[in-house]
């Protein structure tokens, strides 16, 4: 008995699987220090995780030193793991377009250098 509970109570997570990848979607923005721009994501409703990382340029594999030199064409960007069915695309570009400077093109505020310009770079329609 213990063992068909147990099975039943898989099947029905697995069955469950596909209907929360559906409730993911992804955006990346880039706008200054990926780490200046986590917090205001973070606390968003409907916002379930956030990673710093890099995107675009012409180095593979790019260390912090290489990128910060502002040499390999990459940008400081933050990936957002979002439930659209709490939040939609407008909110998450409205915060963005709150915490960047998008008319200048040498970086944000106080951080500046090719690494830092900001981007929305789209995923899908």
């Amino acid at each position: 008995m213990k063992i068909r509970l147990v099975l039943l109570s898989l099947l029905l997570a697995l069955a469950a699987l596909p209907a929360a990848a559906q409730n993911r979607s992804v955006a990346i923005f880039a706008g200054g220090c990926f780490w200046c721009l986590e917090p205001p994501f973070d606390k968003l409703d409907g916002v379930l995780s956030t990673t710093s990382g890099y995107i675009g340029g012409t180095t593979a594999d790019p260390t912090y030193e290489q990128v910060t030199a502002g040499r390999t064409g990459h940008y400081e960007a933050l990936q957002i793991e979002y439930d659209p069915t709490r939040i939609g695309y407008d909110k998450l570009l409205e915060v963005f377009w709150r915490n960047v400077d998008p008319v200048d093109p040498t970086g944000q505020f106080c951080d500046k250098g090719p690494q830092y310009r900001s981007a929305i770079f789209a995923l899908d329609e």
